[in-house]
């Protein structure tokens, strides 16, 4: 399936870190998380370093402009430090952070752009264009990808994929049905087998010469 060149993907963006690096991260992330919550301004910049490429990345997959999704960011970070004391514990900041992200990226779409969602049931004879999918290869580049996509198939993708959020929970961020958010999933899975196929014609072409 398309989804499996996504797998281990999670970090959206970044490089998986070894067990040691991942070790010393946490610490210094304890340490850290933990004077930020008493409004130390020197512990939240160095948050905002850790982060803020990472959700820089995940602000610019939903909007697709880099100057948009930086004030998005900006925003996100400054609800962040305000309410920072909503955040259990330094283990949670990461994803805590990143909800605030991405909620605050589907807000401004909502507001900026217009997206027209077909409100097309979802049916068997949509699913049977990507069951046949095959796994692509791993080396891909996603902010490229996602430049391309249309917005409304980015966006539900996203949701689904990289947020792991149920079609019923999709429907209702958006306002939209949960057969819309299914048949937009599946026509963004078919979108992207196309996308790779033309790359991979591409190549072949361009290795024949």
């Amino acid at each position: 399936m398309v989804l499996n060149c996504f797998e281990n993907r999670g970090n959206h963006f970044g490089i998986l870190p070894s067990y040691s690096q991942k070790a010393r991260m946490n610490r210094n992330l304890q340490h850290i998380f933990s004077k930020a919550k008493k409004n130390d301004r020197l512990a939240q910049k160095s948050l905002f370093e850790m982060f803020s490429g990472k959700m820089l990345s995940v602000a610019n997959s939903y909007i697709n402009n880099r100057d948009d999704a930086e004030d998005v960011l900006m925003n996100a970070f400054y609800k962040a430090f305000t309410k920072l004391e909503d955040c259990k514990n330094y283990e949670s900041f990461p994803f805590w952070l990143r909800k605030i992200v991405v909620n605050d990226a589907i807000s401004f779409i909502r507001t900026n752009k217009h997206i027209l969602y077909a409100e097309t049931e979802f049916t068997d004879a949509i699913a049977e264009h990507t069951e046949d999918i095959d796994t692509f290869s791993q080396d891909i580049d996603l902010e490229v990808i996602f430049k391309e996509m249309p917005i409304g198939y980015k966006l539900i993708f996203n949701l689904s994929v990289f947020e792991e959020k149920k079609h019923q929970e999709i429907a209702e961020i958006l306002n939209i049905s949960e057969g819309t958010s299914k048949s937009q999933l599946s026509k963004a899975k078919k979108w992207l087998q196309d996308y790779f196929n033309q790359q991979n014609t591409k190549q072949n072409a361009e290795s024949e010469i």
